[in-house]
């Protein structure tokens, strides 16, 4: 780690203290309540179906995805993908058009040693049922060798895909091509900076806005066509491994996600929408990192409750910077 734990560990206890009391109320937030479910490491809701937001374990026994119902917390489906290889380490998941679920595998924390990924692309299934879907595997590779990725992001308009590499400091949005190719190897190219230790991004439902969350706070950009524009910080519930981000159909809500048992999923208001967090902007393609201020000053969690958590964090931060 070039960053050293002693700060780190001073940075999470401080925005531990500082907690805005409203960062886990929402209309949308859920418990996920299915105990297979123990690494949620994406998310992405459903157009179809509503309620319903797909997620996935980035290590699992099998291509596994579920599908799991907001208003219980509950998994109403059961998807396996055929056609796939053994996933490796899977990260991200994404609805592009056409109700088409994406599925990064994309995961390289061990070492940053594997020469290529893989994307899975599958329709959304009409009928929520546990059932098998052949799914479409794409051969990824970077075009500047072989890096980490736990975020990818599909434009709801123009269905290209994108991902943003994991660093410490901050790292780049990749763009693939236009149209990904099943029996050639497709190269992602890196276009503007994120500066952010990225663990998800989403689109908004227009396409307009790219929100990128990572462990100690996030970013939403104005799309701009690639050239990214910051919009605003958004908020990050402190204390958990925070694993996963995704748009309300509608897009008035920012759904943030976490790994462990019963992981919840807290809903904030969406980047830009009334009372969401501060909208200080900027004009350049990159922004203050996820070290930073996470939102504005507000009625604050303090006392008994912040040092349990802070503790929590503390004993936690190894695992939670070893793994996706």
């Amino acid at each position: 780690m070039r960053r050293p734990f002693a700060l780190i560990a001073g940075i999470l206890l401080v925005g531990t203290c500082a907690l805005p009391a409203s960062a886990a109320d929402g209309d949308e937030g859920f418990t996920i309540k299915d105990p297979r479910i123990t690494e949620s490491s994406g998310l992405a809701a459903s157009r179809q179906h509503p309620g319903i937001y797909w997620t996935h374990n980035d290590q699992d026994k099998g291509a596994y995805l579920y599908a799991v119902d907001s208003g219980t917390g509950e998994t109403v489906a059961t998807i396996t993908m055929t056609g796939v290889g053994t996933p490796r380490d899977v990260e991200a998941i994404s609805m592009g058009p056409n109700n088409e679920l994406w599925v990064g595998d994309i995961g390289d924390n061990d070492g940053v040693q594997w020469p290529y990924v893989w994307i899975y692309r599958l329709p959304e299934p009409k009928n929520l049922k546990d059932q098998t879907i052949r799914a479409t595997q794409y051969v990824v590779k970077y075009s500047d060798g072989t890096r980490d990725a736990e975020s990818m992001a599909v434009h709801p308009k123009t269905g290209r895909v994108y991902l943003i590499d994991k660093q410490e400091e901050g790292g780049h949005l990749y763009e693939g091509p236009a149209e990904l190719s099943p029996s050639g190897t497709n190269v992602f190219k890196p276009t503007v900076p994120v500066d952010l230790w990225a663990t998800d991004a989403a689109f908004s439902p227009d396409g307009d806005t790219l929100a990128v969350r990572g462990y100690l706070g996030g970013i939403a950009y104005d799309w701009n066509g690639g050239e990214l524009k910051r919009l605003e910080r958004i908020s990050v519930t402190l204390g958990t491994q925070g694993e996963s981000a995704t748009y309300t159909p509608d897009g008035t809500k920012l759904l943030l996600g976490s790994e462990g048992a019963d992981s919840e999923v807290v809903a904030n208001d969406a980047p830009g929408a009334a009372g969401s967090s501060d909208s200080s902007s900027g004009n350049g393609s990159s922004a203050s990192s996820d070290d930073d201020d996470n939102g504005p000053a507000g009625d604050l969690k303090v006392g008994a409750v912040a040092v349990v958590v802070a503790c929590v964090v503390l004993f936690g931060l190894r695992r939670l910077f070893r793994r996706g």
